[in-house]
């Protein structure tokens, strides 16, 4: 079995669904099982009304509505008859939602979060199935939450590896074409959870590792994997090949084209992992497999925006310790904090955040009770791999560069702009 994932930007509108349908009738689509995220930015326009229904925004019904809207405005331009069994099965879900939005009673942020997001995937592989059967190709829509089981980490499920394997292993069916959704999970009281912000490439994977899969094959709107965002650097060119050592530390330091997550269990199993164009899909496009001979000999460029620069030192000016460090870390782990560079010094120790959840301000406060704080807000981190001269040259013109640190083989800049 083939294992294809097809991310927001494949299914964005009634053309993206039409095309994907191409894609499957030009590359083959027996014993596939594919993997859909939600569409367009639909995961954004559900968090919007997340946002309003805690605030008790008067937007709230508005931002509703905008998600009923998008999806009807592809139903209607996918489907002649409104009379299809798919207009029936996605209002059907859309009052499913709104019902947990009237009748919930947790004040559990997270645990809203998961249930009401998981819409976005819920809602576009019923369209997607929906139009393929329509189109005279039949498939199996299986509802991820069956097979995938977490624990309750709301927002950011750990797999239960064990019970995951016997559920995939026992109720996907191969030699069909099977339709599923990213991202989503469900722990042991049948609550939906997610996998982390844009998780569904590691839905993918979990289903290869269970299944022991003859590939994954992420269709993305780039050629492969590039050695820099196009969107942020002139001539990035195709990594034709790496190996998945090197596809991880491009993940670990935040390269966007594959989930961090998703090469572990790839790994263990070598089995290979293609990254390739949903425009053009009979392009090559980039092949992540085994040996260190495939690693880019080229500088590879990575960028995270909205960082927090944070420095810490002691009150009493002390040498920062290990028990400092042990402290700092547990409140990072305790608030969800992402740190993505660290350096320190006898008396100051300084970190470059991510603050995906919005726990900052509570983590400043925490910490403020032990440690002189000062902070930089919406700083850039840029990362290169295998860096040479010209490379720093390039991310450092025309910034002002607050910290600099240089590993082997890569440097971390983290600029003011």
């Amino acid at each position: 079995m083939k294992i294809f994932k097809f991310g927001g930007a494949s299914v964005k509108d009634a053309d993206g669904v039409k095309n994907v349908l191409n894609v499957l009738k030009t590359v083959g689509h027996d014993d596939v099982l594919i993997v859909i995220s939600a569409m367009g930015k639909m995961t954004n326009a559900l968090e919007l009304v997340i946002k309003n229904y805690f605030e008790k925004s008067t937007e709230f019904n508005a931002s509703l509505q905008e998600v009923k809207k998008y999806h009807n405005q592809i139903l209607m331009d996918l489907f002649d008859d409104e009379d299809n069994d798919v207009f029936f099965a996605v209002n059907s879900h859309l009052a499913d939602l709104e019902y947990f939005l009237r009748s919930n009673k947790s004040p559990n942020y997270s645990f809203v979060y998961d249930q009401v997001i998981s819409y976005g995937e819920i809602i576009s592989t019923t369209i997607v199935s929906h139009y393929f059967n329509d189109q005279g190709l039949k498939n199996n829509w299986i509802d991820v939450r069956n097979y995938i089981k977490t624990d309750n980490n709301y927002r950011d499920g750990n797999v239960d590896w064990e019970q995951t394997q016997q559920l995939i292993s026992k109720g996907v069916k191969k030699k069909n074409l099977n339709i599923t959704q990213g991202f989503l999970g469900s722990d042991e009281n049948n609550f939906t959870t997610t996998l982390g912000r844009e998780g569904s490439d590691y839905t993918a994977a979990i289903f290869a590792y269970c299944l022991g899969a003859e590939s994954v094959t992420i269709w993305k709107d780039v050629p492969g994997v590039m050695n820099a965002d196009p969107r942020y650097f002139e001539n990035a060119i195709l990594l034709n090949q790496i190996s998945y050592r090197e596809a991880i530390e491009l993940a670990f330091y935040g390269a966007s084209v594959i989930h961090p997550k998703t090469l572990q269990p790839l790994q263990r199993k070598e089995i290979p992992l293609f990254v390739k164009s949903f425009i053009n899909p009979l392009l090559p496009g980039t092949s992540v497999s085994k040996g260190a001979d495939l690693d880019p000999h080229t500088p590879c460029f990575i960028i995270k925006k909205n960082q927090l620069l944070l420095s810490l030192s002691s009150l009493d000016f002390s040498f920062m310790m290990e028990d400092h460090m042990s402290e700092i870390f547990a409140l990072f782990a305790e608030y969800k904090i992402k740190v993505n560079l660290i350096q320190n010094s006898a008396i100051s120790f300084s970190v470059c955040i991510e603050d995906k959840y919005g726990n900052f301000d509570a983590l400043r406060n925490s910490l403020a009770k032990k440690f002189k704080i000062s902070y930089n807000e919406n700083v850039s981190l840029y990362t290169v791999r295998h860096f040479d001269q010209e490379a720093s040259e390039i991310i450092e013109k025309n910034k002002k560069i607050l910290l600099k640190q240089i590993s082997r083989g890569t440097l971390q800049v983290v600029t003011k702009e």
